[in-house]
């Protein structure tokens, strides 16, 4: 049995084709199961990829740029015209000689070769869309898709004859981390209430800086697990030298990036999440019933961090805060307003169990291999 994963090659792709990828091994009793991944070129990704035993092929392709001007007419000209057909051809040749049996998307401008290359050799196409707003490439998909698995309720555009709700594809093992591990990961001193603060897996210029010019005043009430991003660890580092005082520094804990078993663990640790509104950490946070303050990224792709946020804390699990009104005073008062009001807290923790499906991905991994036994 041969199934195909496709998507554009970001986190936000990968992450749910790893969480099916778990649960498809666990499900199915055969040995004959094969998984493969056909994307851009991505050299974290293969690394991910490889961890799971997916075996990656490259594929290039191109992209329609929203942006007006000279240079991004001709190179969607040239993408349009050159790139995406050639990619097309490759992913048919490389289809024609694997002859999966399945072909699952995540969509995403990496996934359009593959699927045009599977509707041409009839191969069944399933998709899974992760954000509230559909994104272009499942968009044009959604004719040859057996099955469009969505993630929040009354996603739009798509035919309802063809959408089965399930939530988005998590990794279980993200729900089951330890506070003890955390303490001694990071080193928590407790004694007081703990954020975890994520602005996305290459961290947030903005959200760091908003951070530091409170940091030291709110060290005085939480302890806080920073996600910088990487390239952006240092200069924090630096700054916060300068800025705490020696009483606050053991409970400030800026990590670059927290790969998953270091993430899982500070999951369980934070009493508040604060975290950019991708729909992987939505439904991470939401699995592990946290209250959370959603900071949406402003230059998505329609928009959809935004529209995601607002979505998810009409159920009353987050607050959302735009990132032009993050104000360092107003976001710290906005975490106050959790943290000192338990009785907050808890209906939050609730709102967000209730709205979770944390089996999202063994759902969807049973469906399509009852599928494929037929």
């Amino acid at each position: 049995m041969k199934i195909l994963f496709t998507g554009g090659g970001t986190g936000g792709h990968l992450l749910p084709i790893i969480a099916l990828a778990r649960e498809l091994r666990r499900s199915y009793d055969g040995k004959d199961l094969e998984l493969h991944y056909m994307g851009p070129e991505d050299a974290f990704g293969d690394i991910l990829l490889s961890q799971e035993n997916i075996r990656a092929v490259t594929v290039g392709g191109g992209k329609i740029r929203r942006s007006w001007g000279l240079t991004t007419i001709f190179q969607n000209l040239l993408d349009i015209c050159i790139r995406i057909p050639y990619a097309v051809i490759s992913a048919f040749k490389t289809l024609f000689l694997l002859s999966p049996d399945l072909v699952f998307s995540k969509g995403g401008y990496g996934a359009v070769p593959t699927v045009t290359a599977a509707r041409l050799l009839r191969i069944p196409i399933f998709l899974h869309e992760s954000d509230i707003v559909p994104g272009r490439a499942n968009l044009i998909a959604q004719r040859a898709a057996k099955e469009i698995f969505t993630s929040f309720p009354r996603t739009g555009k798509f035919s309802p004859k063809k959408v089965l709700l399930v939530g988005n594809l998590i990794r279980k093992e993200m729900l089951s981390g330890s506070k003890q591990e955390a303490e001694k990961i990071f080193n928590l001193q407790g004694g007081k209430p703990i954020l975890l603060i994520m602005g996305g897996s290459q961290g947030s210029t903005r959200i760091n800086d908003m951070l530091l010019v409170i940091l030291d005043q709110a060290l005085d009430e939480f302890e806080i697990i920073h996600q910088t991003g990487e390239r952006h660890l240092a200069q924090v580092q630096k700054e916060t030298e300068i800025i705490l005082s020696e009483e606050h520094i053991p409970y400030y804990h800026p990590v670059g990036f927290m790969k998953e078993t270091d993430l899982r663990h500070a999951y369980a640790a934070s009493d508040l999440i604060v975290s950019r509104s991708g729909s992987g950490s939505i439904f991470e946070i939401a699995g592990l019933g946290k209250p959370s303050l959603l900071i949406p990224f402003p230059e998505a792709a329609q928009n959809h961090q935004v529209q995601n946020a607002y979505a998810y804390a009409q159920t009353g699990s987050a607050i959302v805060l735009e990132q032009p009104n993050l104000q360092p005073h107003f976001f710290l008062q906005r975490v106050k307003d959790v943290l000192y009001d338990p009785q907050e807290s808890a209906r939050m923790s609730q709102a967000a169990l209730d709205f979770a499906r944390p089996n999202a991905a063994r759902v969807v991994a049973e469906y399509i291999l009852l599928y494929l036994r037929q």
